[in-house]
């Protein structure tokens, strides 16, 4: 069964008993591109921007309380979740999302109709338009629909990002008296403490936090009221300070006027929170690559710490265990930055007095938000809170290498000591061994210099050491 509407195109059918109507209708069958979504807080975000519309209009006495109020307790059901499965666009779709604005206008709109006993359709009770739509325009209403939908869901992430730098501390805490070989170009370098490799983990993200709330700062500035263009046309010349209050006093949030002409058209502060997304995908990208490094192996690789294991990692090969949480960190890593690519493409993509790129921004920023909460989430909880450091296994690798010899270099020379590290490796002996054997420095120092804990931190050179051994050379 199905009921006609009309529009400026002419009439069409709509299902009968759906709350959606014909914008929606004609739109879902132009644009069957992706069968993606827009994601929950964005309808929620959006039915709290026309709540805040009738609310505002009621005030400032250009909309009559019985179909603003009516239209009020419609889009607080929408808020709610009731009505879910009348959101049926698709993320890619026209321009400026003029048609999410008018999905949801329509809903709100009808299921207004149905409280004050009319049937869907009925416009002459509640307009879509008139009334729902009412001192708005999709080039405002999105921009700040996805403002809010980033507050919404920024801060979750937010959270994440401090439970797994709780997590990354307390490893630190744990395995700060390991030490193992540091590596620089994936070669042997000096030594570091496990508990300085953990930190400075725990140290890059809380910088990704830091730029997260900056960034989340300039979500506050709102063009809502601008209409079309940013100049206010069909608005009450009190209806943007009326709006962004009640958006304030329905959500919490410290909102403020924005330029509204230059909002119509810069993304920038869409641009900004991408970037910081992309950063913080950056740095939880790499953390990712060295745990699954260190855990290489567990036999012919570096195999110092030891992953949980969560799943059989091959089909053909018994007993194989792969990195597979790290593995999936690494996908959803650069997703997002591709999702900042696609962002910034955007941003840069407008036009005169608006960017009509909003949907596809909208749609990236949210999902980007998603993918690395949820996989913040998988990384603590299945991965870095059970991990084990191998303190053997390091301290092997520390000993067979030739991390130690930096330190030599104020006793003996930088030239000598890499003379040393040579012979080390050709026949195949330590760093230790060698000294001993060539009888370079004298036996009771070579403990106290080459204490591997002391060169994991700044320390002062003993002189008078340096005078004897040096002295210690030339007699031989």
């Amino acid at each position: 069964m199905s009921r006609i509407e009309k529009d400026s195109l002419g009439e069409i059918e709509v299902p009968e008993n759906v709350l959606y109507g014909a914008f929606t209708t004609r739109a879902s069958k132009n644009f069957r591109l992706s069968e993606l979504r827009a994601k929950p807080d964005f309808i929620k975000s959006l039915a709290i921007i026309k709540k805040a519309a009738a609310l505002a209009n009621m005030k400032l006495g250009m909309l009559d309380e019985k179909t603003g109020s009516a239209i009020v307790k419609a889009a607080d059901e929408v808020i709610e979740g009731k009505y879910s499965d009348q959101f049926i666009l698709d993320v890619f779709q026209a321009g400026a999302g003029t048609p999410f604005n008018m999905n949801m206008n329509e809903v709100i709109a009808n299921a207004a109709i149905k409280k004050l006993g009319g049937k869907p359709g009925d416009y002459h009770l509640v307009h879509p338009n008139n009334h729902v739509n009412m001192a708005q325009s999709s080039n405002d209403v999105i921009p700040t629909t996805i403002r809010l939908s980033v507050l919404l869901t920024i801060q979750p992430l937010i959270g994440e990002l401090e439970e797994i730098i709780s997590v990354l501390r307390a490893k630190a805490r744990e395995y700060d008296h390991v030490i193992k070989v540091g590596r620089t170009h994936l070669e042997d370098a000096v030594p570091i403490r496990y508990g300085q490799v953990f930190g400075g983990y725990a140290a890059s993200l809380d910088k990704c936090i830091v730029r997260l709330a900056a960034s989340e700062n300039s979500m506050l500035e709102l063009g809502i009221g601008g209409t079309a263009v940013g100049t206010g046309i069909n608005t009450h010349p009190d209806f943007k300070k009326a709006i962004i209050s009640e958006l304030g006093k329905l959500t919490g949030f410290e909102f403020y006027q924005g330029n509204s002409i230059m909002l119509s058209w810069s993304m920038a502060g869409f641009a900004d929170v991408s970037g910081a997304l992309r950063i913080l995908a950056i740095e939880l990208n790499k953390i990712s690559n060295d745990l699954r490094l260190l855990n290489s192996g567990p036999k012919t690789g570096i195999a110092e710490i030891i992953l949980p294991e969560v799943e059989p990692g091959s089909s053909i090969m018994p007993g194989k265990i792969n990195p597979s949480i790290p593995e999936a960190v690494n996908m959803v890593c650069f997703q997002v930055m591709g999702n900042d690519h696609a962002v910034a493409l955007a941003a840069e993509a407008g036009q005169m007095e608006l960017n009509v790129m909003t949907p596809l921004i909208a749609f990236d920023l949210l999902w980007s938000i998603e993918l690395l909460t949820n996989a913040i989430k998988m990384f603590r909880e299945d991965c870095i809170s059970g991990l084990v450091v191998d303190e053997k296994r390091c301290g092997e690798l520390l000993e067979k290498s030739h991390a130690l010899a930096t330190v030599l270099n104020p006793y003996i020379g930088y030239d000598k000591v890499a003379e040393l590290v040579k012979t080390a490796l050709s026949e195949n002996k330590s760093l230790r061994q060698v000294l001993i054997e060539k009888d370079i420095i004298p036996e009771k120092y070579l403990n106290e210099i080459l204490d591997a804990r002391k060169m994991t931190e700044p320390g002062v050179v003993d002189k008078k050491m340096i005078e004897e051994i040096r002295g210690y050379g030339r007699k031989k």
